[in-house]
């Protein structure tokens, strides 16, 4: 019985004993779990504050920022009726294709009155020639009948002289001589006023400013025709189309399309006036574009703008003022792209451009 109480016993007492044990084993585990807490988060803090302070400073980042293309307005040099218009909204055309056509015919009509002065220019080319030749044979008929007057004189003083010959005789012949002098200034004049009318000047040599002037309209309206097919002058994607219509009145000047260019996309990327501290032609900029979210371009700065975008506005801002409020301005960046392959970029496209503001680097 004395073995069996003491053995009870001794299983009380340890049964009394385990608990507090195990309240000792989980007080330390606690504490050290306390100190772990402790040391590592200060520990997390100062590991992510030194990430961004190394980093802090290093990348220049903006979403105001859209896809640029080469936009070039088409229009017409000369003014008439649209009769064809060969592309359609968003279709895309090569260099040379025919955009729209311009009514030909009064610009055919203009050829032809000017080849029709050519004609009537030649034709009194040709009568003048005619003319200053015919003064020529007058002048030589002129100087004959002086010669003959002048011998008929010398008869005539001769027989007055002697006697053989009348006072009125000897008149008419000196009469004669005067008047073959005058009729031999006559056709010298008109000689000269011939050869005047011949004149080419000195701006043309050698030829007639009538037939000049006649060619110079049959060209000016055979350029004017060849103005009658608006062509494209590059590969690219028609927009504005909707503008042509058949019948309608095309002014000279007036913008009729657009043409935006294949493959020669570039960002603009607006960042604040503090992020060009230390900004470079060359440096290497990310881009992501929100229509392709997972998609990423390397680029380069090509050119940081010559102002701010308030500065170039059609009303830039006023700032002498007294409720002036400071405002940090937006410089424009131009990110030329890297990648040679990408997707279809559209102009407009908003973009997130980041810049490495390391020194630059190699393109």
């Amino acid at each position: 019985m004395a073995d069996i109480d003491s053995q009870i016993e001794n299983s009380a007492q340890a049964d009394a004993a385990s608990p507090a044990g195990q309240d000792e084993d989980n007080t330390g585990s606690r504490q050290w779990g306390r100190i772990f807490l402790m040391l590592s988060v200060p520990l997390v803090v100062l590991i992510i504050g030194a990430y961004f302070w190394m980093v802090s400073g290093r990348v220049a980042e903006t979403d105001n920022a859209y896809v640029q293309q080469q936009k070039l307005s088409i229009s017409s040099e000369i003014g008439g009726k649209i009769v064809e218009v060969a592309v359609a909204e968003n279709q895309q055309v090569k260099k040379g294709d025919l955009l729209f056509r311009i009514d030909p015919e009064p610009y055919r009509l203009a050829i032809q009155q000017a080849e029709s002065a050519i004609a009537s220019a030649q034709v009194t080319r040709q009568t003048q020639i005619t003319d200053y030749e015919a003064t020529s044979v007058n002048i030589d008929a002129a100087r004959e009948d002086i010669a003959f007057a002048q011998s008929k004189l010398v008869r005539q003083k001769a027989l007055w002289e002697r006697g053989f010959t009348t006072r009125a005789d000897y008149d008419a012949a000196q009469h004669a001589v005067t008047q073959a002098q005058k009729q031999l200034r006559v056709a010298q004049s008109s000689s000269a006023m011939a050869k005047a009318r011949l004149a080419t000047g000195a701006a043309l040599p050698g030829q007639d400013p009538e037939i000049v002037a006649a060619q110079l309209r049959r060209d000016q309206a055979l350029l004017d025709l060849s103005k009658t097919e608006i062509r494209a002058s590059m590969d690219g994607r028609v927009t504005q189309a909707d503008r042509l219509i058949l019948g309608q009145m095309m002014l000279s000047g007036l913008p009729a399309l657009s043409l935006v260019a294949n493959n020669d996309s570039w960002i603009e990327a607006n960042f604040k006036e503090t992020d060009l501290t230390r900004m470079k032609v060359g440096q290497a900029a990310t881009i992501k574009l929100d229509t392709y979210p997972d998609l990423v371009l390397d680029g380069y700065i090509s050119s940081i703008g010559a102002g701010t975008g308030s500065e170039f506005s059609v009303l830039p801002a006023q700032n002498a003022t007294g409720n002036w409020v400071k405002v940090v301005q937006r410089v424009p960046v131009r990110i030329n792209i890297k990648s040679e392959t990408h997707p279809t970029l559209i102009a407009g496209l908003s973009a997130t451009v980041s810049v490495d503001l390391q020194q630059p680097k190699s393109r």
